[in-house]
């Protein structure tokens, strides 16, 4: 049931995106074949529906579309070819088990992308809302004044068909989301298209979808042509990768009955990839939509996916003449509820609560998407996303901590009422590792907090159970941060060192230097020894 109730959604929305992408509607239901069956053999996630999706076609379109005219010969074979170099990526990307590299760009710069995605897709489908014939453009604003331009050109059926579509889908999920409103509406829409003869009043409809099967083609590969395609590949292959393994592991926290691998999942996604070139269809990507159906429908195994796939095979083999008359205005309304979701304006009022820094990432995203371009806007997000990444290592918090009074905890004095046992002590905790990126400012931050104090500070205890590693650059720091402190009079206690810092500390010497008597298992432990110790030499003195 699940396998069938993704089928008949997989049909009309194959057939929008292919349009969406560029491309005859034919090569939307190929995706529905050989990477269904493929993805079913191999895939880790029990419930994700892999085909064409709305990013990966307007991704393609975006990159594809600057080298040959959508819906061309030469623009056919380049879509394909860039499916298959996608799929090779990802093979790629597999077998060198690099599955970590998707949680290199953040949740807010996927969500800027896929919100500004969504307002072009919107702009892409005015066309056939308005029933005006509109030129490609690189960019939505461009087509967007061509729009306003032309507005007088309306097609005032057009518009009613299509609103018509939307208001109709959206009560049929209202009622039930069970309900395969897509496909009833592209029933009634091709009955009505067919009795009314909308083309004579100018309706534009799809016209010839070829039947039969896909034939096994080979892809156009030469290098010249790789060359121009790696700036898409490398797009749709990162935004691919993230939405569909990320829509995996939703679903799997819902069942925790099995663990999805990455890099199987990138396994699973490059084959069918590979297969689904050599048969024609249309790059594939997760679906959340399609997803999120199938795990309602029951799907318990990725039987559902074969069963998918075997409808599509009937759809191919009978039923595609019947999409002749299928008005495009239909097509425009599944793409538009279909993109709805992706405009993420929940997350941005929540990162205005909760993170301003991730709202900013997020919105300039958004802008560089909707200014740039697709392409542009992936790129400044990756950026943005490793750019963040590399300044929060290299600028961690080095904290100030005290004890909580009656325990033997310590913690943050910004955050808790704690004490200290002298005004000649300082407790210091860095919460990261110490490597070349962050040597210099882990010394001058310490030494930062030193000066604060107007030469009061006589010993400076580091927490060290949060730097669970350090390199040559690091040990270098801590070595002249220890000489600096010794020529200000000032004792430096380490508490806490472990795993590799705790090795390299003694490998390199530099426990002997310090004395052993001031490292310590435990903060509590030395600070206690300490104060032992001073009483003991006060009372020496005395």
């Amino acid at each position: 049931m699940a396998g069938l109730t993704v089928g008949v959604m997989l049909v009309p929305q194959g057939i929008a995106y292919a349009y969406l992408a560029g491309m005859p509607p034919i090569y939307g239901l190929y995706a529905g074949l050989v990477p269904l069956f493929l993805y079913a053999l191999l895939g880790s996630s029990r419930q994700l529906s892999i085909g064409p999706v709305a990013i990966s076609a307007l991704l393609v379109l975006a990159g594809v579309s600057r080298l040959a005219e959508p819906g061309s010969p030469e623009y056919i074979s380049l879509v394909i070819t860039t499916g298959l170099l996608i799929g090779i990526v990802q093979f790629i990307l597999s077998i060198l088990r690099m599955g970590f590299l998707v949680n290199f760009i953040s949740h807010p710069v996927i969500a800027g992308f896929t919100s500004a995605a969504a307002i072009i897709i919107v702009i892409s489908q005015l066309k056939d809302f308005l029933g005006i014939f509109v030129p490609h453009f690189s960019h939505p604003f461009e087509t967007l004044y061509y729009i306003f331009e032309h507005i007088t050109q309306t097609n005032g059926l057009t518009v009613l068909i299509c609103i018509s579509s939307i208001i109709a889908i959206f009560t049929f999920k209202k009622i039930n989301r069970k309900i395969p409103g897509p496909l009833i509406v592209v029933v009634i829409s091709i009955f009505l298209s067919w009795f009314f003869e909308f083309k004579l009043y100018d309706v534009s409809i799809i016209e010839k979808v070829p039947e039969g099967l896909p034939i096994f083609v080979m892809p156009q590969l030469d290098l010249t042509t790789i060359q121009k395609l790696i700036p898409t590949v490398l797009m749709v292959t990162v935004i691919g990768v993230v939405e569909s393994i990320g829509i995996a592991k939703t679903l799997e926290a819902k069942h925790k009955d099995y663990v999805v691998n990455p890099n199987q999942e990138l396994l699973a996604l490059g084959i069918s990839k590979i297969g689904g070139s050599f048969f024609q269809a249309l790059p594939t990507s997760g679906s959340f939509t399609r997803s999120a159906v199938n795990n309602d429908a029951g799907a318990k195994t990725t039987v559902a996916s074969l069963i998918t796939a075997s409808l599509i095979t009937l759809t191919l083999l009978f039923l595609t003449p019947l999409f002749y008359y299928l008005p495009k205005a239909t097509l425009a309304a599944i793409v538009l509820l279909a993109v709805v979701n992706l405009f993420d304006y929940k997350e941005a009022l929540h990162l205005w609560k909760t993170d301003r820094s991730d709202l900013l990432m997020m919105g300039i995203t958004f802008i560089a998407t909707l200014l740039f371009g697709i392409a542009e806007g992936v790129f400044i997000g990756v950026l943005l996303s490793v750019g963040y990444i590399l300044y929060r290592s290299t600028k961690p918090a080095v904290k100030i901590i005290g004890n909580v009074e009656g325990t033997t905890y310590y913690r943050d004095q910004d955050r808790f009422d704690v004490s200290y046992p002298t005004n000649d002590m300082l407790i210091v905790r860095f919460d990261s590792q110490l490597y070349f990126g962050n040597a210099a400012f882990f010394k001058e931050a310490i030494l930062e907090h030193i000066d604060e104090y107007e030469s009061k500070v006589r010993y400076l205890f580091l927490d060290a159970k949060s730097i669970y590693d350090i390199d040559s650059s690091g040990l270098h720091a801590l070595e002249s941060l220890y000489t600096t402190l010794q020529e200000r009079d000032i004792q430096l206690y380490i508490a806490g060192a472990i795993g590799r810092f705790r090795d390299m500390v003694i490998k390199s010497g530099l426990r002997e230097k310090i004395g052993n008597e001031h490292l310590f298992l435990y903060l509590h432990d030395a600070v206690e020894t300490h104060l032992e110790r001073c009483k003991r030499n006060e009372f020496i003195k005395n």
